[in-house]
C-alpha cells in the first residue's frame, strides 16, 4: 500500500470543498510496480529523456449541481441579485436560536418598557452591488435539527406574520462600515428591528411557562427564524448577496428594555450548537450557461461554474497516452477566465478541484490541491503533478476534473471560463514536463 496523492472522499450529493478546505490521505492499493515521484531520489544515470508537452486536447463543459448540502456553512448567504450572465439568484437562510441564560427573571412586566428587539447579523462580505434590499423575518413553524441533512433546495414551513418592523424593512447594506450599538462601536452588522410584541411574548412565557428552563424546551416553544429578502424583479446588475457569520458572538437576537428606568437587555444567541442552513434558488433561464448545461459541446467555447448551482468540468483524454514509465516533474493546468478588474462579479480567489475515481462513479474525490486565481494573467493555475502521476500509474481512471468555486456554499462566486474554441486570446491548456526511465 502506498500513498499516491491526497484524496478527500466526498459523496456526490455532499457539497464539495466548502471553506475551510480540508484533506485526508487516501491509500490506494497497488495495481502494478509504481514509479517514484520526484527526480531528487532517482539516479541520473537511469534518466533517458525529458519531455514537455502542452498540446493536450481539452473538453470543457458545465454540469448542474442539484444537491448541494448547505447546512452549518462557514457563512450564511442572504439577498438577491440579477446577474447579466447568470440570471437571478435568491438566497435566504434558516436558523435556530438558543438562550443566553436559563430561567431569566423579568420581574413585574407592568414595570417594563420594551425599547426594541433586534436581530444582529455580523457581516463577512458581499457579492454583487450594495443596492437597497427589503428584508423579511418569519418564525419557523417546523423544527430543524443539527444532525439532519439540509440542501440548498430545502424549505421549511414558517408562520405567516413578517416580524420585521415595517419602518426598518428596506436597508442599504454597509458591510464595511462600523456599527454603533449603544455606546459601543463594533464590526459591521445588519440590524433587523423586529416586532416588540414577540419580545413581550417571550417575557410572559419566561415568567409563567417552562420554555425557558432549558434550550430543548425553548426550541420546542420557538423553533427558530427564517430570514429572507423580498426585492421583487431586479434590473440586470442590481442587487447582491450578503455574507454573515452567524456563529460570531455578536450575531444574536436581543431584547432592549427598561425596568424601573434601568436599561437592560436579554440575548438569544446563535452558536455552533444551533442548526442552520442556506436556501438558494438560481435561475439561469435565457442565459448561455443554461445552454451549456444542456449541451456539453457548446462548452468548448465558454463554460461556467457558479456557487450552489453549477460546476465546470475539464476532460483530458490525452493523459492516457503518457508513457507508463513516465515520472511527472511538473504539470500545470491553466484555466483563463473572462473578468475585468472593474467588474462587480469577481471569480473569487480559488477553485477546488475534484475527480471521479472511476468511470460511472457518482463520488467526488479531492485531488488535494486548490487552483489560485492570478489577476494579472486572468487565469486559475492548478498544480496537477500528483494527480497526473496517479493517472499514469493507473491508480485512478482518467475520468474528468470537476472545478468549483472554493466557497461553493458560502458565497455568490461565479466564473466564466474560456473554452478551447474561444475567440478570446487565452485558451485553457495543460503543460506537463515528464521524464522516462
Amino acid at each position: 500500500m502506498i500513498t499516491i496523492f491526497n484524496l478527500n472522499a466526498i459523496k456526490r450529493k455532499v457539497t464539495l470543498l466548502s471553506a475551510p478546505f480540508f484533506l485526508v490521505l487516501f491509500l490506494i492499493a497497488c495495481k502494478k510496480k509504481e514509479h517514484t515521484v520526484g527526480t531528487e531520489i532517482l539516479d541520473p544515470s537511469v534518466l533517458l529523456n525529458s519531455n514537455e508537452t502542452d498540446t493536450f486536447q481539452l473538453k470543457t463543459f458545465t454540469i448542474l449541481e442539484d444537491s448541494a448540502i448547505s447546512m452549518n456553512p462557514a457563512y450564511e448567504v442572504l439577498g438577491s441579485f440579477s446577474d447579466p450572465k447568470f440570471g437571478t439568484t435568491d438566497a435566504s437562510f434558516y436558523t435556530q436560536l438558543r438562550l443566553s441564560g436559563l430561567v431569566p427573571n423579568f420581574g413585574d412586566l407592568n414595570d417594563i418598557i420594551i425599547d426594541s428587539m433586534v436581530l444582529g447579523l455580523e457581516y463577512r462580505g458581499h457579492y454583487g452591488a450594495l443596492t437597497p434590499q427589503t428584508f423579511e423575518v418569519y418564525e419557523l413553524n417546523e423544527s430543524i435539527y443539527k444532525d439532519s441533512t439540509y440542501y440548498a433546495f430545502t424549505t421549511k414551513n414558517v408562520k405567516t406574520t413578517n416580524l420585521i418592523d415595517p419602518n426598518h424593512q428596506t436597508i442599504t447594506p454597509k458591510p464595511y462600515d462600523k456599527s454603533v450599538i449603544g455606546i459601543d462601536t463594533v464590526d459591521s452588522q445588519l440590524r433587523l428591528y423586529l416586532d416588540t410584541n414577540l419580545a413581550r411574548n417571550f417575557m410572559v412565557e419566561a415568567n409563567t411557562g417552562t420554555s425557558f428552563t432549558s434550550n430543548e424546551s425553548f426550541l420546542t416553544y420557538f423553533k427558530g427564524l427564517y430570514i429572507k429578502t423580498n426585492n421583487g424583479p431586479l434590473a440586470s446588475g442590481q442587487g447582491g448577496l450578503l455574507y454573515f457569520d452567524v456563529n460570531d458572538p455578536l450575531s444574536k437576537m436581543t431584547i432592549y428594555y427598561r425596568q424601573a428606568g434601568i436599561l437592560k437587555r436579554y440575548d438569544f444567541v446563535i452558536n455552533a450548537e444551533c442548526a442552520d442552513f442556506t436556501h438558494v434558488v438560481c435561475d439561469n433561464s435565457g442565459k448561455n450557461i443554461a445552454t451549456v448545461i444542456q449541451d456539453t459541446i457548446s462548452g468548448q467555447t465558454e463554460y461556467y461554474a457558479q456557487s450552489f448551482n453549477a460546476r465546470a468540468v475539464v476532460q483530458i483524454p490525452g493523459l492516457s497516452n503518457i508513457p507508463k514509465n513516465a515520472v511527472i516533474q511538473k504539470a500545470y493546468l491553466y484555466l483563463p477566465v473572462q473578468y475585468q478588474i472593474a467588474s462587480t462579479y469577481s471569480p473569487g480567489v480559488e477553485v477546488s478541484v475534484a475527480t471521479l475515481k472511476e468511470f460511472g462513479s457518482s463520488d467526488y474525490y479531492s485531488v488535494g490541491v486548490l487552483g489560485a486565481y492570478d489577476n494579472y494573467f486572468k487565469h486559475f493555475k492548478i498544480n496537477l503533478r500528483d494527480y497526473i502521476q496517479a493517472v499514469v500509474n493507473e491508480n485512478i481512471a482518467n475520468t474528468q476534473l470537476i472545478i468549483s468555486p472554493r466557497m461553493f456554499i458560502n458565497s455568490g462566486d461565479r466564473i466564466i471560463f474560456n473554452g478551447p474554441n474561444t475567440t478570446n486570446k487565452n485558451k485553457p491548456k495543460l503543460v506537463i514536463t515528464y521524464t522516462q526511465y
